[in-house]
């Protein structure tokens, strides 16, 4: 038992006839640490990606709903009209008035377009 712990200690695994196979472990141990750590790093800046992408789609989704709000206020009458005056032009003090076209009409309306 003793002669067994001194020979680790020595590292005489690593030198004796069958070392080769000892090596041979110790390089796969190494690739796979290398390939572990590698694969962290890329997770890792995955997880920094995907926190730098929702802050701009929250920061994007915010500037839409100002964008929005802004809009509404632009088209709103009161707006649009302020704006024309500004234009010399005003507002129509009689109402509108719908114009309805019989059937009839507007075949003979529209052979007259053809023709």
């Amino acid at each position: 038992m003793k002669t067994s712990i001194y020979n680790l200690l020595k590292a005489r695994f690593l030198i004796d006839e069958d070392a080769i196979k000892n090596w041979r472990f110790i390089v796969f141990l190494i690739v796979l640490a290398i390939i572990m750590i590698a694969n962290t790093q890329r997770y890792e800046q995955k997880v920094f990606k995907i926190a730098e992408l929702t802050s701009e789609v929250k920061e994007l989704r915010s500037e839409f709903v100002d964008r929005r709000s802004e809009l509404m206020k632009l088209r709103m009458e009161s707006t649009v009209s302020e704006k024309m005056v500004e234009k010399q032009i005003f507002p129509s003090t009689v109402p509108p008035v719908k114009i309805k076209v019989k059937k009839e009409e507007e075949k003979s309306f529209l052979k007259k377009l053809w023709q």
